[in-house]
């Protein structure tokens, strides 16, 4: 069952980075605003990501977290090559060498993780402290984001997401892992926990995609994600982490090819995209807020 649910996370990656590159797009052009609400195709891409989502929380339900979270690394060497597209241009070099590196790098880290299956537990109080850690994670994070600029925003604000979409994971994972056939477990706080985490991930992701960097910010949710997520499920749930003085030396390998990938990343130029032209009759859209460097220029041309 452990490859079975490796597989269907595989394919779940898939729908999440196509839908995450469709988002970004127009996150980039309208700003990340409630006109945001009023895009079709930002729906779309959320309508994509969102059966991306609920394959990886099948997968969850049939394979341990240690397992299933080092295959959502892919997003990244799929999501690069789809934002691309939906700019009308080849992935840069740098892109292209960046995502991999990131995605090798967590990959090689996460392989490390041993993996077994066993039904998790959780307790109430545990969880109520792993919400409250993750809070504090987002509130200094994004209040940081608010001090910096560029690519050091997005991946800040990126920190902040991946913390939570690493809860949402970690949740999922108590919820279905601990049915065991019994539906009547449904019934627990815990569930409503998932759809309102949900919420505010899109709320954070959207807000770090307005930036313009997706490469840094699509990289710094996929990286903190993960490791939120394998690091509750050593401490909260009990699951295994490496061992041994075999696994330093790979891990500190594994660690410096994630972070020169993601130094890459963050020294591309931000994506820029047109306003699309209203037509006549049509009011205006409400302004969004102020998009950094290149792409703020842009939206401001389009709305004058």
């Amino acid at each position: 069952m452990i490859w079975v649910g490796v597989a269907i996370a595989l394919v779940g990656a898939l729908g999440y980075a196509l839908g995450a590159a469709i988002q970004q797009f127009e996150a980039v052009r309208d700003g990340a605003t409630l006109t945001l609400m009023k895009r079709r195709r930002w729906w779309i891409g959320g309508f994509i990501g969102f059966a991306g989502a609920c394959l990886h929380a099948v997968a969850l339900s049939l394979a341990p977290l240690v397992a299933v979270q080092p295959v959502s690394v892919t997003t990244l060497v799929f999501a690069v090559p789809f934002a691309a597209l939906m700019y009308g241009r080849r992935p840069r070099r740098a892109e292209i060498v960046g995502s991999i590196a990131v995605a090798a790098g967590l990959l090689g880290l996460m392989l490390l993780v041993p993996a077994h299956n066993s039904i998790p537990v959780l307790s109430d109080a545990a969880a109520l402290g792993l919400i409250g850690c993750i809070g504090l994670v987002v509130a200094v994070t994004f209040l940081a984001a608010r001090w910096v600029r560029g690519p050091l925003k997005a991946l800040f604000m990126a920190i902040g997401a991946g913390s939570v979409t690493g809860t949402v994971s970690t949740f999922v994972r108590v919820v279905g892992g601990g049915l065991n056939g019994d539906l009547s477990r449904l019934l627990h706080w815990f569930t409503l926990v998932v759809p309102a985490l949900l919420v505010c991930a899109v709320v954070l992701l959207q807000k770090s995609y307005a930036v313009g960097y997706f490469g840094i910010a699509y990289a710094g949710v996929q990286v903190i994600d993960p490791i939120t997520s394998v690091t509750a499920g050593a401490v909260l749930l009990g699951e295994s982490l490496p061992t041994g003085a075999g696994n330093v030396i790979p891990a500190l390998l594994a660690a410096g090819v994630l972070i020169g990938g993601t130094i890459t990343l963050g020294r591309l130029t931000p994506d820029r995209a047109a306003a699309a032209p209203r037509r006549s009759g049509e009011p205006s859209a409400p302004a969004g807020p102020p998009v950094e460097g290149a792409v703020g220029d842009v939206l401001g041309a389009g709305r004058a």
